[in-house]
């Protein structure tokens, strides 16, 4: 079973394209998602790597973190499962108004 990674610390001008190119120096790369900011489509500095194998991963890791990729040290590590998060509606919002 393949392994999930951050990759924190990343200058905002690197793409999904350019870590899938780099992690597949040490193993296959199922996917790389470079986590984008919705309101101005720009980069927030931080990004998922999922390799296919927990050894590639660790090698993945060993090899590149702190490491510079676009000027900036590379931070990496196993990434821990995503908190579940409470509610679903719309924040608390509401387009009707009561008077």
């Amino acid at each position: 079973m393949g392994k999930k990674l951050y990759v924190g610390n990343l200058a905002y001008t690197v793409d999904s394209n350019q870590l899938t190119d780099l992690f597949t120096q040490v193993g296959s790369v199922d996917s790389s998602n470079v986590i984008m900011d919705r309101e101005t489509g720009r980069s927030k500095g931080f990004a998922f790597v999922e390799m296919s194998a927990d050894s590639e991963a660790q090698a993945a890791i060993e090899k590149f973190n702190g490491t510079e990729l676009g000027g900036r040290a590379m931070n990496i590590s196993e990434a821990k499962p995503q908190a579940p998060r409470d509610g679903g509606g719309r924040g608390g919002f509401s387009s009707r108004r009561s008077y």
